[in-house]
């Protein structure tokens, strides 16, 4: 390996998935503004919409993750496409 490429951060990192609440920590360079704390330690938290424990082809359940009225935005837009094509 090449010496000063890498960076020298790594430290702890809590990932959270906000689909299903589940945590878990691993080591990482990732900046992260919000913290948590975990039997007394603090960690960076990062916030995920999906992850492995969530994501249909892991789990084997199809269901639909809607954090952020993605599809109402897509319902709404596409709507205003069919009206403007049926003028």
């Amino acid at each position: 390996m090449k010496k000063g490429i890498h960076p020298e951060n790594y430290r702890p990192v809590v990932f959270k998935d906000m689909s299903n609440e589940e945590i878990f920590i691993s080591r990482s360079t990732i900046n992260a503004k919000e913290t948590i704390e975990i039997d007394g330690v603090t960690y960076p938290l990062v916030k995920l919409e999906i992850t492995s424990s969530s994501h249909p082809f892991y789990t084997g359940k199809q269901k639909l993750v809607d954090t952020a009225g993605r599809v109402d935005k897509f319902m709404s837009r596409y709507q205003k496409h069919m009206q403007n094509k049926k003028k």
